[in-house]
């Protein structure tokens, strides 16, 4: 029986698709849950015959924005905290929905954390590693591109001017074979588009490293056919943002264990 209760938090946007999109990985999240302890419930008692096989406690799992909430992030926290304690849940984990290791999962979030302990003493709070430190992400990835017929790759994220940010969308991109690119700081997607066209290339996949659907994916979109039109010799391919699935869920729980 799990003792941690479990709070995903994300950005924040004025655009309703991103919550709707955090709150079904939630629910996902929460279904993986009850599945793996199901699946721990049955093999103990497999393995010990004196042992009965009772009913998983129910997840305790809920959503957060760092920004654009009503109230701040450790009010959230500490609210959460108290909820959980009820319950009788002993630890709460905190799983940053973040894609790279900018300000906010550096510095913001520690920080929410750090004012929230100030008003909880019953409960521990573990910070996890944000999402995209997770290894299991990289096939979620990969399969977006091997479904795209191409003959060279662009991992296109939003950027960062933190230190290290750069490196680990490099990183990424090494392992999928592909370049990077930026939506907020160079090296920018057309010109990692042009670089490829001096080297020849006829197909181009271009994958938005983002979790979900919003503003900033429409706009990748309608530059993409800005460029196709400017560059009609090649043939550029846009795949989907990672999205809300039962796979990203069942990564979001392999990397919290």
């Amino acid at each position: 029986m799990s003792s941690s209760a479990y709070l995903l938090v994300y950005h924040g946007s004025r655009d309703p698709r991103p919550e709707q999109a955090v709150r079904k990985i939630a629910n996902l999240f929460r279904q993986q849950i009850k599945i793996n302890e199901s699946l721990v419930s049955v093999h103990q008692s497999i393995n010990n015959a004196t042992t009965l096989l009772t009913k998983p406690q129910d997840s305790f799992v809920e959503v957060a924005s760092l920004e654009l909430s009503a109230i701040p992030l450790h009010q959230n926290i500490i609210k959460f905290a108290h909820q959980a304690t009820t319950l009788g849940f002993t630890q709460l984990q905190i799983m940053p929905l973040f894609l790279l290791p900018g300000v906010h999962v550096k510095e913001d979030i520690p920080r929410e954390i750090t004012l929230a302990k100030q008003k909880i003493s019953e409960m521990h709070i573990d910070l996890k590693s944000h999402l995209g430190a997770y290894p299991d992400l990289i096939p979620l990835l990969r399969q977006q591109f091997e479904s795209i017929s191409a003959d060279t790759r662009i991992l296109l994220s939003h950027g960062s001017r933190y230190s290290g940010s750069r490196q680990a969308v490099e990183a990424v991109s090494y392992q999928l074979d592909a370049i990077p690119a930026y939506w907020s700081v160079a090296p920018s997607l057309e010109t990692q588009v042009q670089a490829l066209i001096a080297q020849k290339a006829q197909k181009i996949a271009i994958l938005p490293y983002f979790l979900f659907s919003g503003g900033i994916t429409e706009a990748i979109a309608q530059q993409v056919q800005q460029l196709q039109q400017r560059y009609p010799q090649i043939q550029l391919y846009l795949g989907e943002p990672i999205n809300a699935t039962h796979a990203l869920a069942q990564v979001i729980l392999q990397g919290i264990q």
